[in-house]
């Protein structure tokens, strides 16, 4: 009923006192929410779970006799599959934070129960930025990106290269609906124009071959894409048959990942523009935390949802540690608050910090995918175009409407 469970105990190190005082005290549940058969199985599902369990055993709370369980289940997509076992989680099977939560809309109802609950929502994955506007919460933190970052990350940089002109094609979604508006904004402040925008249904759409014949007709430079998954990849794949880049438009996936350009090749996506918080080869320590997390998803490299999955525990850990588990099971609001004063820190996002909104700031980068003969194997694939530093990659605090600030 409450998903697979995974149990890493502390060691048996301690007195036999302490060790009965800590047997009372139930272990840290970590519940990750997340699509484990649907169309962002491969950008979420099992290989956030390892990340989440490399957390764990990077993190050294297991040595301090404090015992964590993670537990997974999938959402479906569906907004009131996914409220439900979460407010499951937390009525019987003892949850303390559920992460991952890659759907918007599940995110934006999932807020309001981890606060009538005091529980944490750590999210790795949804894009809107409502979770820190009119939705924010004293019990939710975003980790990963939202849809003002990538926007802007993807957008900015797109238009001062000289692509003025934009067509959209986005999910018809609460993060597409959001994307759509967002890159819109920033293509427009950079003095570029969007000559027209498309929205396909989600989940189903399996043919875009008539949006990509009017985004091939408007003759805009780029053609975004605001949708993910096995939608990014068919749009992509499709686009590339209809040979909109061999006729001079660029691509731009407004949230893709290096996965998606596994799986379609480097033929397919060479030129590609993407952002993402996290690539497994940009530095020592992010080549150093895949080399450890690769035996538990040979098959999957990780991407900065999965990465994300991993710094949010890695911090929310610390902040267990100095609390206590005790007192972490007993108030979510605590733990955050601990959280938010600490600096972030790891192999996955490197420095960073959390602000009173709940948004977690770091440093983004925008990649382009590698032509074929830049690639020097399988997951050699994609090249740095530009950083944009945490204290810019990220909405302004006073521009969110968030109630805490």
């Amino acid at each position: 009923m409450f998903g697979r469970r995974v149990l890493l105990a502390g060691a048996a190190v301690a007195p036999f006192g302490l060790r009965r005082a800590r047997a009372q005290v139930r272990p840290i549940r970590l519940g990750v929410l997340g699509d484990f058969s649907g169309p962002y199985r491969h950008l979420s599902g099992p290989t956030a779970v390892a990340c989440v369990k490399q957390a764990v055993e990077d993190s050294g709370i297991l040595q301090k006799g404090i015992a964590v369980e993670v537990i997974q289940a999938d959402h479906q997509q569906k907004a009131d599959a996914g409220l439900a076992t979460a407010r499951e989680w937390f009525d019987r099977g003892g949850v303390d934070v559920v992460l991952e939560v890659n759907n918007s809309s599940i995110a934006l109802a999932l807020n309001a129960l981890v606060r009538e609950k005091d529980k944490i929502h750590l999210n790795t994955g949804a894009a809107t930025s409502e979770l820190t506007a009119k939705a924010c919460s004293p019990n939710t933190i975003q980790w990963t990106y939202d849809t003002y970052m990538l926007a802007r990350s993807s957008g900015v940089a797109t238009v001062q290269a000289g692509a003025g002109t934009f067509f959209i094609i986005a999910a018809d979604m609460a993060f597409g609906h959001q994307m759509e508006r967002d890159v819109t904004r920033f293509v427009e402040a950079g003095g570029g124009k969007v000559v027209g925008s498309l929205r396909h249904p989600f989940p189903g759409t399996t043919d875009f071959s008539s949006m990509l014949v009017q985004a091939q007709r408007s003759r805009a430079k780029v053609v975004a894409f605001a949708n993910a998954g096995t939608d990014f990849i068919n749009c992509v794949k499709q686009a590339h048959e209809f040979g909109l880049v061999a006729r001079g438009q660029k691509l731009l996936g407004t949230i893709a990942f290096v996965n998606d350009v596994k799986s379609l090749g480097l033929e397919t996506t060479k030129g590609l523009l993407l952002t993402e918080s996290f690539y497994w080869d940009l530095n020592d320590r992010t080549r150093a935390f895949t080399k450890r997390v690769l035996p538990k998803t040979p098959d999957n490299y990780p991407n900065q949802t999965h990465a994300g999955n991993y710094s949010a525990v890695i911090h929310y850990l610390k902040a267990v540690s100095e609390v206590g588990a005790a007192r972490a099971k007993a108030s979510g609001r605590e733990v955050i608050e601990v959280m938010r004063r600490m600096p972030t820190d790891d192999d996955a996002f490197g420095a960073g910090s959390i602000r009173v909104d709940g948004r977690h700031l770091h440093d983004v980068h925008l990649f382009e995918a590698k032509a074929p003969a830049e690639s020097t194997h399988p997951w050699d694939l994609l090249k740095l175009v530009r950083t944009t530093p945490a204290a810019e990659a990220f909405r302004p605090l006073s521009e969110g409407g968030c109630s805490l600030a």
